[in-house]
């Protein structure tokens, strides 16, 4: 295990929302109790102002950084976080928790519904990114502490970046929304929607009541390979793979000959082994759902955040086009917030949030570390 690892880390839980104060969803639905699974690294200091906030993408979860015993494998963004890295555990206290609506310890479709003793399924509630955030302040005051230094994440993580920078301002004193939208645009719901159409045509997804039996693992594998095309780049692709062809032992037709199908089925498989199904359906639903604007004119979106933002994004990112960070860049600075904006040359795709850790990191620290020093909270044990 590296030094600058943050070690063997455990998952913990926090329930709330216990009847009759369930929480009130913003589509109107109530749901409790809630669990939420969540890891912390680094340490609090005595006055609760260096916390920052880690939020995940669709299909990342609470394990953020570290290794759980026995893994093979450290947590997603683990190349960031950490002593001496973009996020330095050394100075920070940080949190990540998996998402209400999840299926890797959080309250979700999968859950047993304390009504039924049954999963809930398709009686799950529908979500929205509002309703992720809402818990995730819950989580933050649990833990006692009154302002996060900053919120960070990517994809669906820049979306709940976003909510927070325009539900709880005051919680905040730093946002960095990276990869990310204001809302979804046709073409991107539209590639949820076949995701989802391909999770409900397979015959064993039975209608969202598969649990304690076969899983709609061709469904959901499908949906993983049309979304994971969407994460890299025609010119990543074509590094990656080119037309190299696969040596293929098998006689039937349409199997795989190429490289690229190979690595696509590949990644659907073992998509299915991690992910319930039906979180996928309710996870991308609520992005489609998600509109910060939803009305309003640009400049009211963050009419009163004080916060300092940093904006990342990738030139060859087609899933969420350059364009879109730079709306959020104009929409805060029309709110007159402090905002940097930062336009990555990477041929990664979508991904290279994931995986451009040097640059990203470099920008991470420094944003970071002045955002410190101008609120006071740069010493861990202030």
């Amino acid at each position: 295990m590296a030094d600058n690892s943050v070690g063997t880390v455990e998952t913990q839980h926090f329930t709330f929302a216990q009847p009759p104060n369930e929480l009130r969803l913003e589509l109107g639905d109530k749901l409790g109790p809630i669990t939420l699974a969540y890891e912390t690294y680094g340490q609090l200091n005595q006055d609760k102002t260096n916390a920052v906030l880690v939020l995940h993408a669709l299909s990342g979860d609470a394990h953020a950084a570290g290794w759980h015993k026995n893994s093979k494998n450290p947590g997603w963004w683990d190349s960031l976080i950490g002593p001496g890295k973009g996020i330095d555990t050394n100075q920070y206290f940080v949190i990540c928790s998996n998402v209400i609506g999840g299926c890797r310890g959080s309250t979700g479709p999968s859950s047993i519904n304390p009504k039924t003793g049954k999963p809930y399924a398709l009686d799950f509630p529908l979500i929205t990114i509002a309703d992720m955030v809402e818990a995730q302040r819950q989580l933050v005051d649990y833990l006692g502490i009154d302002k996060l230094l900053a919120v960070i994440g990517g994809s669906m993580g820049g979306m709940q970046v976003l909510q927070w920078m325009a539900t709880y301002p005051e919680k905040i004193c730093a946002a960095i929304p990276i990869a990310t939208t204001l809302k979804h645009t046709p073409q991107q719901i539209a590639f949820n929607e076949v995701g989802r159409q391909a999770v409900m045509a397979d015959p064993d997804w039975q209608n969202g009541n598969y649990y304690g039996k076969k899983v709609p693992a061709k469904g959901l594998a499908v949906a993983r390979m049309i979304g994971h095309i969407t994460y890299m780049s025609d010119t990543s692709m074509a590094e990656k793979f080119g037309r190299k062809t696969y040596p293929n032992k098998e006689t039937a037709k349409f199997s795989p000959d190429f490289e690229v199908e190979d690595y696509l089925r590949h990644r659907g498989d073992n998509f299915v082994k991690r992910f319930d199904a039906n979180s996928y359906l309710y996870l991308t639903k609520a992005i489609d759902y998600f509109n910060l604007l939803n009305g309003h004119n640009l400049n009211e979106v963050f009419k009163n955040l004080k916060a300092k933002v940093l904006v990342l994004a990738f030139k060859s990112d087609w899933l969420y086009p350059t364009y879109q960070s730079q709306e959020i860049v104009k929409a805060c600075k029309l709110a007159g917030v402090n905002t940097s904006y930062c336009e990555i040359n990477s041929t990664y795709g979508h991904d290279a949030f994931l995986l451009e850790i040097e640059q990203e990191s470099k920008l991470i620290q420094h944003f970071l570390k002045t955002t410190a020093k101008e609120n006071g909270k740069g010493d861990k044990n202030k």
